[in-house]
């Protein structure tokens, strides 16, 4: 018998955000763009001195990935900083992305929620959604769902495919909402149509238990193979699933050998039990035939 992976996915990203060029930026970003960091460099850094807040991020922003010279977080660090102390939304950010991560600094969580907070407050959607994360694990907070919830939804409501994911694991999950999978699958939608392998898995498994939506095996498979074709691990080997057992597709164990195999190399527990199971019941032609496909496979989704 085939396992299915069936949970949901908990995760959290913690992203850094650009600033808009300026006008008398132009010259140091048309160069950064470019890849003239030399050029770039010394204008930011003319400008930064000077004062202007955008060329202060900017040159943050090359210390910290390296770019025209050596990578130093530190520095990157008194850069953002002076920004961020005259109201920089990304500068803001990035500090607090720099303590919850120990960049340059001790790493300290309550230090990275107050410049989430700083930042979030202004409405920046990923600070919002950091500061989500904090209160949804308690660091650098006491652990509260509610206010976790609060943050999503502002960042959700602007579009931030993570917070919308986070926000419809809270409605699954009962945590700081009354559960709701109605509600759960409205927002695992939003990120799924916008990309997020992870909410694209969650709402397949929706589809395919009938929870908030009318059971329906064949939508489980379409989410199921988008999530599987981006390399979640577990929507390709509940994909497998569907291929071995005939649910919303026709059956095909060669399908079924090739998904559970990518998922058991992704990492997947269930998967090499499942592989097990499907080429017990192939031929060593059909074995060989899945063995093609996923080399090919591996091919296209090199990393």
């Amino acid at each position: 018998m085939m396992k299915v992976f069936y949970r949901s996915i908990f995760f959290a990203i913690f992203l850094a955000s650009g600033s808009a060029a300026q006008a008398g930026l132009q010259e140091a970003n048309d160069a950064y763009r470019n890849g003239d960091y030399a050029v770039a460099l010394k204008e930011f850094r003319r400008l930064a001195d000077s004062g202007d807040i955008s060329a202060q991020f900017n040159l943050g922003v090359m210390y910290a990935k390296g770019k025209g010279v050596a990578q130093d977080y530190r520095e990157a660090w008194l850069w953002y900083r002076k920004a961020a102390d005259r109201g920089d939304v990304s500068a803001r950010v990035n500090l607090g992305v720099m303590y919850a991560k120990g960049l340059g600094v001790p790493q300290d969580f309550k230090e990275a929620v107050s410049w989430y907070r700083k930042a979030a407050e202004q409405g920046d959607a990923v600070a919002q959604f950091n500061l989500g994360a904090k209160y949804a694990s308690g660091q650098g907070v006491p652990q509260d769902d509610k206010e976790a919830v609060s943050w999503f939804a502002k960042a959700a409501a602007q579009g931030n495919a993570l917070a919308q994911y986070r926000l419809g694991v809270m409605y699954a999950n009962g945590d700081g909402v009354p559960k709701d999978y109605q509600e759960a699958v409205l927002w695992y939608r939003k990120s799924a149509e916008q990309g997020n392998a992870v909410a694209q898995f969650n709402l397949g498994v929706r589809y395919a238990n009938g929870q908030g939506v009318p059971q329906d095996f064949k939508e489980a498979v379409s989410w199921y193979a988008r999530a599987a074709e981006q390399g979640q691990a577990n929507a390709q080997n509940n994909l497998g699933v569907m291929y071995y057992s005939g649910q919303g597709v026709s059956r095909d164990l060669v399908q079924a050998d090739k998904w559970v195999s990518l998922a058991g190399m992704a990492g997947d527990a269930e998967a090499t039990d499942n592989k097990k199971v499907a080429e017990a019941n192939m031929t060593a032609a059909q074995i060989q035939e899945a063995q093609s496909l996923i080399r090919d496979w591996l091919a296209q989704h090199k990393p």
